[in-house]
């Protein structure tokens, strides 16, 4: 049988973990922490796993790779230079790794990401002798872009950004142009320098298309590190956590709050997640919560955002829903919420004064406001807050809006004018996750509930920063 490489997806972070098989054993490349969806896809495929790698110590996410060794006996295979507090496979540049008879793993070196960061080429055996299929490349080259090198500091950015250029070269040298290339980043992942620009590629096609390979080393350097945004505070503990080796997940069911728990624990300054829908935030919500919709990347901003090791509560319309999210958290370390209440928000309180709105509008409603027309029943326009990135921002922003990313919220609410506030982003959830933020500080808040794109027909000025 021919080797089958199947795609297991974690949307929410932007990355890929991979099985691939000759139908009777596998190798699992970056498992996610939740090691129950690779465990279900081979028994499904039929398939036993024999060798669980990594291509580096993760920055983005908890690994699941030890556990998934540990339950399967596989062979764990981590980079023999990662200082690591776990028995595993040491493995070099240059190593084979026979899977079957008729697969195996070549390890080449691609430093870049990370230091010591390791690409595995999938070789097939045929009647000619061994045939690469593809090469599973991590941080390193990626569709259409490179990992993202300031991740180590970034005194190490410079250097490292060298290395990515170094290291895409000798794969595309390494490879015929037929080769599939299988990253574990790029799909919304804030490893990756930009994002994806195809759902698969192959070497030849990143001849084509990927600046790292068609620019020259300083340039691409150039264009790499000033194209870098800021990435998630949480990334800090993640690469420290995959270090030491990770500790089993229990997504069992978390202890239920009642109304008296939730108001007592947002007294204390806890944070109390509502994972509702947006729209459904705004119609009725308990004072004190903060909005992320499980619609949206809900860990990633959760996790940028909270102080580390604050305790989580979790509000949502079904228990199906709160397991949902305790999976989202679990990849970013955050083990256990301290609690969670399901079945809306008329069970979450006893006072209906707890109740709160939120006011949503478009952009034609603050264009409106602007010229001072607001819309009945909403406030004028006193601040208009852009909550997006600063790549985001430089690429275009609406005239005389103030500008802190969603991140640096919390940190900065004092210094917001005052009057009430219009906040926006590219969509609406990070400008909900915004006004719920401003709503607890006391600030009068609108969510601009519209596509950014839309802003200049509705009359608003935009203007862009070189």
């Amino acid at each position: 049988m021919a080797v089958e490489v199947s795609v297991i997806a974690t949307s929410s972070l932007g990355d890929r973990s991979y099985l691939a098989s000759d139908g009777q054993v596998g190798v699992v490349v970056d498992p996610q922490r939740d090691i129950d969806r690779v465990l279900y896809l081979a028994g499904e495929k039929g398939v036993r796993i024999s060798h669980v790698v990594e291509t580096h110590v993760h920055n983005d996410y908890v690994s699941g790779g030890l556990e998934l060794a540990r339950v399967t006996g596989a062979r764990y295979l981590v980079a023999a230079a990662d200082e690591v507090g776990f028995d595993r496979v040491p493995v070099s540049d240059g190593d084979l790794v026979a899977v079957s008879d008729g697969v195996r793993l070549r390890v080449i070196g691609t430093p870049g990401h990370t230091f010591h960061h390791l690409s595995y080429v999938l070789d097939e055996a045929t009647d000619g002798g061994w045939q690469p299929v593809g090469v599973f490349t991590g941080g390193s080259l990626l569709f259409g872009t490179t990992g993202r090198t300031d991740l180590l500091g970034g005194g190490h950015a410079h250097e490292l950004a060298h290395h990515q250029h170094t290291s895409a070269r000798r794969l595309a040298d390494l490879l015929p142009d037929g080769a599939q290339v299988w990253p574990t980043h790029g799909f919304g992942s804030f490893c990756s320098a930009s994002q994806s620009d195809a759902p698969e590629s192959t070497i030849g096609r990143e001849k084509a298309k990927n600046p790292v390979l068609r620019l020259a080393a300083e340039e691409f350097v150039a264009e790499t590190l000033g194209g870098l945004d800021a990435y998630p505070a949480y990334y800090a503990h993640m690469g420290v956590a995959n270090a030491a080796g990770p500790a089993p997940v229990d997504l069992t069911p978390v202890t239920r709050a009642d109304a008296a728990e939730l108001r007592e624990r947002i007294a204390a300054g806890q944070w109390v997640v509502d994972l509702r829908h947006r729209k459904a935030y705004a119609t009725s919500h308990l004072a004190g919560t903060v909005s992320f919709g499980l619609d949206g990347p809900m860990s990633t901003w959760l996790g940028w955002l909270i102080d580390w090791g604050t305790p989580i509560t979790l509000l949502a319309d079904t228990p199906e829903q709160v397991a949902d999210a305790q999976r989202e958290l679990v990849r970013i370390g955050i083990d256990r919420p301290a609690a969670q209440a399901t079945g809306g928000v008329e069970q979450w309180t006893a006072e209906p004064g707890q109740l709160r709105e939120l006011s949503m509008a478009d952009f034609p409603a603050l264009a409106a406001a602007r010229a001072g027309n607001a819309p009945a029943g909403l406030p004028a326009a006193d601040v208009v807050l852009d909550v997006r990135m600063t790549n985001e921002w430089k690429a275009g922003h609406i005239e005389g809006a103030v500008h802190v990313p969603l991140p640096d919220l919390p940190k900065r609410l004092a210094d917001l004018p005052p009057g009430a506030v219009w906040v926006h982003c590219g969509s609406g959830y990070r400008a909900t996750a915004a006004a719920s933020l401003l709503t607890n500080a006391g600030r009068r808040a609108v969510v601009i509930d519209d596509k950014f794109g839309r802003a200049e027909a509705a009359g608003l000025e935009i203007v862009t920063e070189a």
